[in-house]
């Protein structure tokens, strides 16, 4: 049996050190100009150190660059693709087709994770981007288990799928910066130049009037304003239904969270993972994996299956 890849993003050199001993098959990396909701930054400067290390260790590096992309950014992408490309970076995780073009002309040949947030949804669109050179899809995390396995079950070996199997949810973005703006309004200073970082420390929440017990994480960073789900993904006790079904990559969502916590997730999936392709007929679910995550579990923020046991919501 084919066992899938355990992926995390990590925002520092410790980072990816922690999360591959912890169990991590591959991280991805990225800088804020580049990349969508990065949990911290590794320059170019800072991967010449580490990918040899991570690449002895068996495990890949895959870089984000899956910004929304202006014309102002442009003159830079192709430079900076080509340097990722000189690091031997395993692939770069793209939306905007501006990245494949810019592929073809500074790194031919660079393998590419086609990742598109909610529009990823179907097998007929996948495979439209596999005739484009991409050998992965990130699935949309609005998809239940039926659907993603049916993908997977119509793309078979011809293209990877990977999926969100842990952690928060993005549920909205703006390039505005929100945060600053409220605060300037208020008479209030932002914390770091430029908004840069807002509401990441200070844990702050939208709650809405109606739902005082739901409450969303916002922050603001180097390309806007985000908000999160108010509750964490956990598919552990589920996992080996996607491994059963061939899905390829099996994606930790670490924004937001300790490393600590990271850690612990990663070597819970590590073991179901581990037990389940070494005897998938007598492989029986732990709950002390389970339990490990829940003793550094946010008590305000609910463990729950996100959209995998849901109706279809497209």
């Amino acid at each position: 049996m084919k066992k899938p890849e355990l992926l995390i993003a990590a925002g520092s050199l410790e980072e990816i050190r922690r999360y591959i001993e912890a169990g991590a098959d591959a991280v991805v990396v990225g800088e804020h100009r580049f990349g969508m909701r990065l949990p911290g930054e590794v320059t170019l400067e800072e991967l010449a150190k580490i990918v040899p290390w991570i690449h002895e260790r068996g495990a890949k590096v895959y870089a984000a660059v899956n910004n929304i992309m202006d014309n102002e950014i442009l003159g830079e992408l192709g430079d900076y693709i080509a340097g990722l490309q000189g690091l031997k970076i395993d692939a770069l995780v793209f939306g905007d087709p501006a990245v494949l073009i810019a592929v073809r002309s500074s790194a031919p040949g660079m393998p590419l994770h086609w990742n598109a947030e909610m529009t990823s949804t179907n097998y007929a669109t996948a495979r439209y981007w596999r005739s484009k050179g991409s050998m992965r899809i990130v699935l949309a995390r609005e998809l239940n288990l039926e659907e993603t396995l049916e993908i997977k079950r119509q793309l078979g070996d011809d293209m990877e799928v990977q999926v969100q199997v842990h952690g928060l949810t993005n549920i909205y973005h703006s390039k505005r910066t929100l945060l600053s703006n409220y605060k300037d309004h208020q008479g209030r200073p932002a914390e770091m130049p430029d908004g840069i970082g807002t509401g990441v420390e200070d844990q702050l929440f939208l709650i809405e009037q109606e739902r005082q017990n739901e409450r969303y994480p916002v922050y603001e960073d180097a390309n806007g304003t985000h908000i999160m789900s108010s509750d964490d993904v956990c598919m552990l006790d589920s996992v080996h239904e996607l491994i059963e079904g061939g899905v390829d990559s099996l994606k930790i969502e670490g924004l937001l969270k300790s490393v600590e916590y990271n850690e612990t997730v990663l070597r819970s999936y590590r073991q179901a993972i581990d037990a389940y392709c070494a005897d998938p007929e007598g492989y029986a679910f732990r709950e002390e994996w389970l339990d490990a995550i829940r003793v550094l579990q946010d008590p305000r923020r609910e463990l729950t299956y996100g959209f995998f046991y849901k109706e279809q919501v497209y």
